[in-house]
């Protein structure tokens, strides 16, 4: 038998939950070929270890990629299953992604309102979130609220919620879908009200590019309406220069023949922000993430370009 093909992942539940989808949907695959185990192997990276900061002071979003990344080219793991909105724009030089899988549900949800919407929470109430995006998003519709800096996995969040810490929390409506905790959700925003992060919703398999057999076997798993849409999103975030602490939002789906793109990008505080739309053939996401990344950095004021990296 083959030597078992070994799928990097971090330990949180829902990154297992995430890997398991992954592993399955490999093990469909091979049904049909010759046998080979398929054994998952847990990660710890620096973004678990360091939860009391944000993100954007210990070093970015890559802080939940990193170590996993170095030990698939490392060759200690053959494929590395991401949350996509979690990896870097470009990625490290050897690797490529292998596939991207259908995506979930994009949106983000308000959890412990009370079944209230974003415009019926109370004045001054505390809403938990790490995500300078969704920071400056609440901020520009409701300026009163109170943004209270949350990271840790989500039933780190929603215990932070249950004990008062704050009285509503903001988090990926995919997320709480995998871990079949979407009865919490108390209202669900849509992106006209909050658009989401690039590529939420999306996970991604990760390869090295010497590897063409592994990378042939994961191409089986790619969804091409996830993978056209995922590209559009990243091409928009790269153009920007765009990281954790900047607060830019993407999201694009096909809707008949053409792929449509929304971007934007914000101050910190809400009250600036730069917004646009751009359609095209579904195959030249890329393209279009870059176009209209052109666009807006045009059309953004000297302080809102001063978010982006050079």
């Amino acid at each position: 038998m083959p030597e078992p093909l070994r799928i990097g992942t971090r330990g949180s539940a829902l990154a297992l939950v995430q890997a398991e989808l992954v592993r399955a949907l490999l093990a469909d695959a091979l049904a049909t070929g010759p046998r080979r185990a398929l054994e998952r192997v847990v990660i710890k990276t620096t973004g678990d270890r360091i939860t009391d900061r944000p993100l954007a002071a210990i070093g970015g979003k890559a802080l939940f990629t990193k170590e996993i990344d170095q030990a698939l080219l490392a060759g200690e793991v053959d494929c590395a299953v991401h949350s996509m909105k979690d990896m870097e724009s470009v990625l490290a030089p050897g690797l490529a992604i292998g596939a991207v899988l259908a995506r979930s549900d994009p949106r983000d949800c308000l959890v412990g309102a009370g079944g209230l919407s974003l415009a019926h929470l109370p004045a001054g109430a505390r809403v938990g979130t790490s995500a300078v995006r969704r920071r400056a998003q609440l901020l520009a519709r409701r300026p009163d609220l109170e943004i209270v800096p949350l990271r840790g996995n989500v039933d780190t969040r929603l215990k932070k919620r249950e004990l008062g810490e704050v009285e509503a929390l903001v988090l990926a409506k995919a997320g709480l879908d995998r871990l079949g905790r979407s009865g919490v959700i108390s209202h669900i925003l849509e992106p006209s009200e909050m658009l989401p992060a690039a590529a939420q919703g999306i996970i991604a398999v990760v390869v090295r590019a010497a590897d063409p057999g592994t990378a042939a076997l994961i191409a089986r798993l790619n969804n091409p309406p996830a993978a056209h849409a995922a590209a559009a999103e990243r091409a928009f975030l790269a153009v920007l220069g765009g990281d954790c602490g900047t607060p830019i939002a993407a999201h694009a789906a096909i809707t008949g023949d053409l792929l449509v793109l929304e971007g934007a990008l914000f101050s910190l505080d809400g009250t600036e922000a730069v917004r646009g739309r751009i359609d095209g053939a579904p195959g030249a996401g890329a393209e279009l993430g870059a176009a209209l990344a052109d666009r807006l950095k045009a059309q953004a004021s000297p302080a809102l370009r001063a978010y982006l990296r050079a």
